[in-house]
């Protein structure tokens, strides 16, 4: 029985010591900062009872001894005089006056030593607690006894002065015993470091080092994105407050540079929040390659899939070398994909074009460029009719398909658009409107979201001005979804993000390259953190082919002329048989042919030629091109446009 009796407690008392550890675990902290304060002030006294401060503390006295008894045999000498005779003005009386007024001026000076020599030399803080817990007993055990009855029901003040006295040790106690930290055996090296210097005990006594005296971290949890504590502040700390000694943080816990620390306010208003990005929650995803419905990157917080919807305008700035291209290309490929989606790629570079011929309309010359955004501009005019009343957007489908206009290296399409001010000559009779490129892509960012007409933009140097700015202001007013991979400065994260960008911590800069990325749906959102989905150009060779949109009756350009089918009326074929021998067919008009005939009915500029025919300027554009290339057409400095060669003769 005796042993039944004892195995439960046996079980028990480990659990039971368990248990209080974990309490005091907790409390430890609450308390850490008055044993930090108490062994500060300790230290500090205990440094300043110098033999030297002792020798001058005893000067300090004896001077002050001697002043007063000097003090008070003059006193004395001063009443005897008044006793003796009662003339004020008689000399002994004066005489007597004179040496009280330099004998209490010397015991003055004398004190004020010795409260310095006091200070310079104080008592051990010890000393002080126990007169200031004695000076409380003796008065409360005093009434104590007077206010004691038979009962003893009266010994309260006593009582309460011992609880206070043992509540003082206690928390001394308390506050300087070490936590026990159980460290996750799946740390790496640089979180148990850092988790270490997390803990409360390590913090508290380096806290004052570092000008951060008076707060106080619990316990780092361990979550997928890294470790995170919550720091309590004492009254004159703020959470902003807190946030700006970042980099006194960062020190005190030997952090690298590059961690991504992230510190904001807490629960409450006094406390504050630390989190170290020691992990990353997508590093074992698969962003390789693509396939319709992956999305476009991973969170590196939470781990979750992101998606960038289509049909939204997206700004893409990166660094060479961030991945801009290899992270940009999922987007693309989704945007081809589908019978109602067309892609329109503009690339002055000609790299990224060239991947993305047989499932996109591209434009690599300024020709070409400008071809397609007077092609786009008029698509969007013409789509704004057929919106109908009570709808925002045009209904896409495989007629009127959503058109992603991608510009890779916008920089390179603002300098074509400003190509007459960088040649600096006279315009010739012909010469193509490069400005209108930036207009017309000025007007498709501003209204052709409502045609269903979207533009991504992509560069390596998101400035609005200088030479080389890679972004219009006005295009860059009307973008919201804004994907940012590393960067070159914090000004450029700042045109991205806005101006607040470095205060609320969005550090494009500062991200690891290639393929992470910071990615804003809204103006007043906040960025996540992406690790995006890589594309290599050999993944966009190999997606299949796609139709590929112009504006030439809505038929593909990928399909030739002679491969389309010819329409022809079901009929029987024995009426087929008796009807008349029809007539050889006139050979068509083809808009070359027209361009020709107008130039020689007397036009002699695109101006002319395009009131003439009625032809989109873009395509008579290029049809001049191609026609002075040949020598058919020739471009006078004088006369302007000109029949040459054989039609020359002719006419």
């Amino acid at each position: 029985m005796k042993e039944a009796s004892q195995k439960p407690s046996k079980t028990k008392a480990p659990a039971l010591r368990a248990a209080i550890n974990r309490e005091l675990d907790v409390a430890t902290p609450l308390l850490a900062p008055f044993a930090a304060r108490w062994d500060a002030e300790a230290d500090r006294r205990m440094k300043l009872r110098t033999p030297e401060h002792l020798k001058t503390l005893m000067k300090a006295q004896a001077a002050h001894t001697s002043a007063r008894s000097v003090a008070a045999t003059a006193k004395s000498q001063r009443t005897a005089a008044r006793a003796a005779s009662n003339n004020p003005l008689s000399a002994a009386r004066r005489a007597a006056a004179t040496a009280d007024k330099a004998a209490r001026s010397s015991r003055s000076s004398a004190r004020a030593a010795l409260k310095a020599a006091k200070k310079n030399y104080p008592d051990t803080l010890t000393s002080v607690a126990v007169r200031a817990h004695a000076a409380h007993l003796v008065p409360a055990g005093f009434a104590s006894w007077a206010l004691s009855t038979p009962a003893d029901w009266a010994t309260w003040p006593a009582s309460l002065s011992i609880a206070v006295a043992a509540a003082n040790a206690g928390a001394l106690w308390l506050g300087r015993r070490s936590v026990t930290v159980t460290v996750d055996d799946a740390l790496s090296a640089e979180e148990r470091r850092l988790a270490s210097r997390l803990d409360p005990t390590y913090w508290v006594q380096h806290a004052d080092e570092r000008g951060l005296s008076g707060t106080v971290p619990t316990p780092v949890e361990i979550t997928p994105a890294g470790l995170v504590t919550h720091v309590r502040l004492d009254a004159k700390w703020t959470p902003a407050g807190f946030k700006a000694k970042h980099a006194e943080i960062r020190a005190l816990l030997g952090a690298r540079t590059d961690l991504r620390m992230e510190i904001k306010a807490g629960s409450h208003g006094d406390r504050a929040t630390i989190t170290l990005r020691t992990r990353n929650a997508a590093a074992d995803a698969d962003l390789s390659g693509w396939k319709p419905g992956d999305p476009w990157g991973v969170d590196t917080v939470t781990g979750e899939a992101v998606h960038v919807p289509l049909g939204r305008r997206v700004m893409v700035a990166g660094t060479s070398g961030s991945g801009k291209s290899w992270s940009t290309r999922a987007l693309l490929a989704a945007a081809s994909e589908t019978e109602d989606h067309r892609l329109v790629v503009i690339d002055p570079k000609r790299v990224e074009a060239i991947n993305w011929e047989h499932r996109a309309r591209t434009a690599i010359t300024p020709e070409d460029v400008l071809d397609v955004t007077d092609e786009l501009y008029a698509e969007m005019v013409e789509r704004e009719q057929l919106i109908p009343r009570g709808e925002d957007v045009i209904q896409i489908s495989a007629r009127r398909p959503r058109i992603t206009v991608f510009v890779d290296e916008g920089a390179e399409v603002i300098a074509m658009s400003k190509k007459e001010r960088a040649r600096g000559t006279k315009d010739e009779p012909g010469d193509p409107d490069w400005g209108r490129i930036i207009e017309n892509l000025r007007s498709l960012a501003r209204r052709a979201r409502a045609a269903e007409i979207i533009l991504v933009w992509a560069t390596q140097k998101p400035t609005m001005s200088g030479e080389g700015h890679g972004i219009d202001s006005q295009i860059a007013g009307q973008i919201t979804y804004r994907a940012s991979l590393a960067l070159s400065s914090a000004s450029e994260s700042q045109v991205v993000f806005g101006s607040d960008a470095h205060e609320k911590g969005w550090h494009a800069h500062e991200l690891p390259m290639p393929g992470y990325a910071l990615l804003r749906s809204h103006p007043k959102a906040k960025p996540h953190h992406i690790r995006t989905r890589a594309m290599s150009p050999r993944d966009v060779i190999g997606l299949p082919a796609r139709p590929v949109w112009t504006r030439a009756a809505g038929v593909p350009a990928a399909q030739p002329e002679a491969e389309r089918p010819a329409l022809r009326l079901v009929q029987d074929e024995a009426a087929v048989t008796k009807s008349a021998p029809a007539a050889p067919a006139a050979e068509p008009v083809t808009n070359r042919d027209r361009v020709l005939d107008a130039v020689r009915d007397g036009a002699r500029t695109n101006r002319d030629i395009v009131d003439r025919t009625e032809l989109n300027k873009g395509t008579v554009s290029k049809l001049v091109k191609a026609l002075t290339e040949s020598g058919e057409l020739v471009k006078d400095p004088g006369a302007g446009l000109i029949l040459g060669g054989p039609q020359e003769a002719t006419a």
